[in-house]
């Protein structure tokens, strides 16, 4: 275990003046990227993250900020002091896939009240809020329950830049959650806004008055209490307290950026682009706003220079050349630039900056077993689940810095995915997965566990289907995941098929976790995920779907000092110290490649990135300030894991019929695997033994009595007994029942110098081991005396040799 080390701006971010509060920031010089990298990110960064217009504020809640003061967060992050309160917090440019140089961020001090769910706008508004932190954090200042019997109101002032004159004023949202209805001067912008995952925006040119301007927004949540998407969030006191389990407190109203952005009268509202690697070319579909008989120019560059360009109808798809792709993938996240134009004859009329990355995704036979495939390439997807939850701002990572942390830890672990569980991020935090070369799993958020009624699956569905128009052109989404552990669920195989028709670009998960708690699986879409704790389980692929695992893992390491609740925390499996957290997960990571790669698994999440609140199984401490296991240790595990997929996967085989087992430990090795009184032991044998102990030194070695691609030993002289083992202890017994012939069957990992390890069938990351002459079910990393790590390859590994006994 070891500190996390201070945290560095990213490398395309600068400190904005602070005469500009609302100046998004400037790349800053590459050199800390590599000459790849910075081919590649150069002019994207010059798109994605555009200076804007500084906006003059006249508001009362930024004419006196010094009245205003965060909450103590009952756990500190490296960036929660770095939060700004005097310019905008969060203050890059929100939407990274759909750029434009003019834009205003609205974040900051806000005036705030909190009336009865019922009310209407109160007279006063008493207390300050800081956005877009949501009201039940530390980071917001007002660090209160939320419950369904509030309406969270907030209001500010603006003035619109001079320069914006003669176009048209966008009011944008990255999220609320949940019911948001926005007031200008006193009247209402548009239609109220149901969802908490996905951005809307109004056109407010209409209720400006030309000078200073009011904004008043509403917000009511009910959290589980009503039928929509909640993810875990959960309505809980809001400081450190005992309990919770795996669902967290609340997040409720503004949890992303707010901003202002002028736009043509016809202008580009949304790109989707979609890779087309076999063509060399990239599909486009540009929508618009007041686009009728206009064109779109799109061109795709890369560090300036052009590589295709075409036109075609708004709202259409047409193809752009895009010739000898440079793929994208984990390894060499390559990103092309990408603009596109909207035209009224050959005027341009708008313009808007992006970018795409060339990347195919989808499932094919790979020596004879179905596996997902990047670029046509079967790759082990290694990730961990990311609740996506931050002890001072709850759903709102503090600074853009913090919301790159995360992912990059990922890679700095080896880690090639990441599943993003039951939570959407902001757009930048994808623009983040992209250019850093994370695949990612994006689960939709889910309602309550109670089986939803006909209004909240309407809601859902609809709000599904926008989150996937805000992401679909995110090179790093490879998988859709509906829905998890049964949760809310309905329909499944019908929503897997709406969203495969949806996006045929994807993946698609019908249930993550369809072995547990009560979930159905839909039958369908391209994986079948299993939950396994610890793990790994024994997930294999279907005839038309391949294996993953979709959560396994859980190993708990409470740090003294970092712990939300000191003493409340809890793991699916407590480790006493870093050194059995170490060799216990590195134990799962070689058993997902000794023994489950090779038996058909494609692809496995771990539980989990980071402490959350009360879950102590993060890989780092809630607040990000210390990293509990060794990185490069585990980036070796991860690493060997990806380069075993691209090789041969075959599992190894061993010879039937009668054979004796030889223990290979050096000063050991004339020793066999033999039966006495009913327990398994080692002892010498040699030719001068009695036929009796050779006897009790013979197996017949037959195909896996609980599954016939692994092996069990029967006895060679007490006919219908097997080595099975028996709460960790290795016997010769006869019985029946599925859990008998799981318990009598084992699966061979290759060893050194042709000798074999064997991996439990129903325990993958256990192996039989003999210890002090007793023959046991030993785990890596665990706590019994048996599993210690000195000579723990050398025991478990066995020479598969002639019999003693014919």
């Amino acid at each position: 275990m070891r500190r996390a080390p201070a945290p560095t701006p990213s490398p395309d971010r600068a400190s904005p003046p602070p005469s500009a509060p609302a100046r998004p920031l400037r790349p800053s010089p590459l050199a800390r990227l590599g000459r790849r990298a910075r081919r590649a990110v150069t002019a994207l960064a010059a798109l994605a993250l555009l200076g804007g217009t500084a906006l003059t504020v006249t508001g009362t809640a930024q004419a006196a900020p010094q009245a205003w003061t965060p909450k103590p967060a009952p756990m500190t992050t490296p960036w929660t002091d770095q939060v700004p309160v005097t310019s905008p917090p969060l203050p890059e440019y929100p939407r990274p896939q759909l750029t434009r140089a003019d834009w205003a961020n609205l974040n900051g001090i806000w005036d705030f009240a909190v009336t009865s769910a019922s009310a209407g706008q109160p007279a006063t508004f008493t207390e300050q809020i800081r956005v877009p932190f949501v009201a039940e954090s530390a980071l917001s200042g007002i660090q209160r329950r939320i419950t369904q019997n509030d309406k969270l109101w907030y209001k500010r002032t603006f003035t619109v830049p001079a320069g914006w004159n003669g176009r048209r004023v966008q009011l944008n949202f990255g999220a609320s959650d949940w019911r948001t209805t926005v007031w200008v001067n006193g009247r209402q912008a548009g239609a109220v806004h149901d969802g908490g995952y996905d951005a809307f925006s109004y056109d407010i040119t209409d209720l400006l008055n030309g000078g200073t301007n009011t904004v008043v927004v509403s917000v009511w949540d009910p959290t589980q209490t009503g039928g929509q998407a909640v993810g875990k969030q959960r309505i809980n006191d809001v400081t450190p307290h005992p309990g919770g389990g795996i669902f967290y407190t609340a997040a409720s109203g503004l949890w992303q950026t707010v901003w202002l952005e002028p736009v043509s009268a016809a202008h580009v509202a949304r790109l989707d682009l979609v890779p087309d690697l076999p063509g060399n070319r990239l599909k486009v579909t540009v929508r618009g706003a007041g686009t009728s008989g206009h064109q779109a120019r799109v061109t795709v560059s890369t560090g300036g220079t052009v590589v295709g360009t075409a036109t075609g109808p708004v709202g259409t798809e047409f193809t752009v050349p895009v010739p000898n792709a440079h793929r994208w993938s984990p390894d060499d996240p390559f990103l092309y630039d990408v603009r596109a134009d909207l035209l009224s004859g050959t005027t341009t009329v708008d313009s808007v900056g992006s970018y795409t990355g060339m990347r195919s995704i989808g499932t094919a036979r790979v020596d004879g077993v179905l596996r997902p495939v990047l670029n046509g390439q079967f790759v082990f997807q290694t990730g961990t689940l990311d609740q996506g939850y931050w002890p001072d701002g709850i759903y709102t990572a503090p600074t853009d810095a913090a919301l790159r942390y995360d992912l990059q830890k990922h890679k700095d672990l080896g880690f090639n995915m990441v599943r993003k569980h039951i939570k959407v991020e902001p757009q930048r935090w994808f623009y983040w997965a992209d250019r850093l070369g994370l695949l990612v799993w994006q689960d939709m958020p889910a309602m309550d566990t109670r089986t939803p009624d006909a209004a909240a699956r309407v809601q859902w569905e609809a709000e599904y289907d926008r989150v996937i128009d805000q992401h679909r052109s995110s090179p790093s989404l490879v998988m859709w995941v509906d829905q998890n552990e049964g949760w809310g669920q309905y329909d499944q195989a019908r929503i897997a098929d709406e969203v495969k028709a949806y996006d045929p670009s994807r993946l698609v998960n019908n249930m993550s976790g369809v072995n547990c708690c009560g979930s159905v699986d839909g039958g369908n879409g391209d994986v079948v995920d299993h939950h396994v704790y610890v793990g790994p389980g024994t997930t294999v692929p279907d005839a038309t779907r391949a294996a993953v695992l979709g959560e396994y893992g859980g190993l708990g390491l409470k740090v003294p000092g970092h712990e939300w609740y000191p003493g409340g925390g809890f793991s699916y499996e407590d480790q006493p110290d870093p050194a059995h957290l170490n060799n216990r997960f590195v134990g799962l990571l070689d058993a997902l490649r000794e023994v489950r790669l090779p038996r058909g698994l494609s692809a496995a999440v771990y539980t989990e990135i980071t402490d959350v609140e009360n879950e102590a199984n993060g890989l780092l401490t809630y607040d990000r300030q210390v990293v509990k296991v060794d990185e490069a240790r585990v980036r070796a595990a991860n690493r060997a894991l990806i380069d075993a997929s691209r090789t041969s996967t075959a599992p190894v085989t061993l010879p039937t019929g009668t054979r004796s087992l030889r223990v290979t430990t050096a000063g050991y090795t004339d020793r066999y695997l033999r039966h006495r009184d009913g327990a398994a032991f080692t002892d010498v044998v040699n030719a001068s033994s009695g036929d009796l102990l050779k006897n009790d030194a013979t197996w017949r070695v037959v195909p896996g009595l609980a599954d016939g691609s692994c092996y069990s030993f029967e006895s060679r002289n007490y006919p219908g007994q097997y080595l099975r083992h028996r709460e960790f202890r290795v016997y010769k017994e006869a019985g029946s029942g599925d859990l008998y012939r799981a318990d009598a069957t084992f699966c061979p990992v290759r060893g050194a110098n042709g000798a074999v390890r064997l991996s439990a069938y129903n325990f993958p990351g256990q192996y039989l081991r003999h210890y002090n002459a007793e023959l046991w079910l030993a785990t890596p990393g665990g706590t019994h005396a048996y599993d210690t790590p000195a000579l723990f390859t050398e025991d478990t590994t066995w020479a598969v040799e002639a019999p003693w006994a014919p």
